[in-house]
């Protein structure tokens, strides 16, 4: 019986384990083979070059600026994100009248939670069309049409290396709030109320509720949204090829690393250059995931 158990487990288990090593690991193989070679992508004759496109990496302006402003991303897309979710998502739950009912969520949560997830069921290229519409530049962008109509002076928003990757982040936020505070908003609705009665009859204010109770109970969930939003926040490439000038412009303000691997390596036929980057950007983001899962590691509250 034991041994037709494991064959059974086994048999369960074995095509998707070839699937995955066939289509998941053997590519990040595959990256790690030709980085180490001057491979240009069409042609299959290439030379072993050690670890000189590694070398080139670290005098490469080009793709420091990329990886500066992914480290921008990685600082304020994650942290932007997950507080504006919880802070809607718990005035959402908690943020209407108390009364004999008890603590109550703000009337209609219902339509707002639809509107604020409503960029999911957009791709990521509509949603870059959009913006880049909205954020023309020109006097007659939706933007500058309304400080137009208001009296001020228009900006060059996507047109500004100043304020580019500002937009960039801007877009990667709203994109993003909608969908974690659905998430925020179904785990704070497995918290007993009574947890917020007795903390509001205890003469807790609502800041005191959301910051001592609200957060350390959905610990567990918002440690799981940090490293997805930063996986996010190190790629990016779909938004800026489709939303910025150049892409990647102006005058390179708002180059990703996920860009500069697909020009090297589609655009430039530096395939083994390109595929050196992608080996750094997949270290990168184990670093960061398996440090942020440190850093934000606490013990679990049972409720």
């Amino acid at each position: 019986m034991r041994h037709g158990r494991y064959r059974f487990i086994i048999g369960f288990l074995l095509p998707g384990l070839v699937l995955y090593a066939v289509f998941v690991i053997s590519p990040f193989v595959q990256a790690f083979h030709y980085s180490l070679t001057n491979w240009t992508g069409i042609s299959p004759d290439f030379e072993y070059v050690g670890l000189q496109n590694f070398e080139r990496l670290l005098d490469d302006s080009l793709f420091l600026t990329a990886l500066k402003n992914n480290v921008i991303l990685l600082v304020l897309v994650p942290v932007v994100t997950i507080v504006l979710a919880l802070v809607f998502a718990f005035l959402l739950n908690v943020g209407g009248s108390s009364g004999t009912a008890g603590i109550r969520g703000i009337r209609g949560n219902g339509f707002y939670k639809l509107a604020f997830f409503m960029p999911q069921v957009l791709s990521v290229p509509v949603i870059a069309v959009i913006w880049a519409v909205i954020m023309d530049p020109r006097p007659t962008g939706l933007v500058n049409s309304v400080l137009r109509g208001v009296g001020l002076d228009r900006l060059g928003w996507l047109s500004d290396p100043d304020l580019a990757l500002w937009c960039v982040i801007w877009v990667l936020v709203w994109g993003s709030v909608g969908f974690y505070l659905v998430l925020f908003n179904a785990a704070m609705s497995s918290i007993p109320r009574d947890i917020f009665e007795a903390a509001a009859l205890d003469g807790a204010t609502r800041y005191v509720t959301f910051a001592r109770v609200t957060v350390p109970l959905l610990w567990d969930t918002i440690q799981t949204s940090w490293v997805y939003l930063a996986i996010l926040a190190l790629d990016a490439y779909a938004l800026v090829a489709v939303m910025t000038v150049g892409p990647g412009g102006p005058d390179n303000a708002t180059q990703v690393m996920a860009l500069q691997i697909a020009q090297n390596g589609f655009s430039f036929g530096r395939a083994g250059y390109a595929s050196a980057m992608g080996v750094v950007l997949f270290f990168l983001t184990m670093l960061i995931a398996a440090a942020m899962l440190r850093a934000t590691r606490r013990e679990r509250i049972e409720y």
